[in-house]
């Protein structure tokens, strides 16, 4: 992944670029595979034998057995792809983005019901420094 991007320095956030879709690729290659029941049954079968069918990273691997989202996401997933294997397991989008956020369903629900986050001392890491 090229580094220095102006982006790099908004927190919390992985910008889906070029570059991050081929370094996912194979992953989000996985993830999609779950939108056919037959691929759900075999995962659910097997986890680690179905993955050794996409050629990710060892690190992709282990975020997918961990359910790592936001690793997912790091490491090159597309947050619309990595739903799929949420919902494989039962997790609606609203779920997912508060385990991603750190909060409870209601506190997620709530936070963005009011507005969203607040962007003060949100909109660029370098905000944090010194603090």
């Amino acid at each position: 992944m090229t580094a220095g991007k102006e982006y790099d320095d908004i927190p919390g956030t992985y910008i889906f670029d070029a570059d991050m879709s081929r370094k996912g690729y194979h992953l989000n290659m996985f993830c999609i595979s779950l939108r056919f029941a037959d691929g759900r049954t075999a995962f659910k079968a097997g986890e680690s034998g179905y993955l050794d069918q996409y050629p990710m990273t060892p690190a992709q691997k282990k975020s997918v057995l961990d359910r790592d989202w936001n690793e997912m996401l790091r490491l090159g997933g597309n947050i619309y792809y990595t739903s799929k294997l949420a919902a494989c397991d039962g997790v609606n989008f609203q779920q997912l983005a508060a385990m991603m956020s750190g909060s409870t369903q209601e506190e997620y629900r709530n936070m963005m019901l009011n507005g969203g986050r607040s962007i003060e001392g949100n909109r660029y890491k370098s905000e944090w420094e010194d603090k």
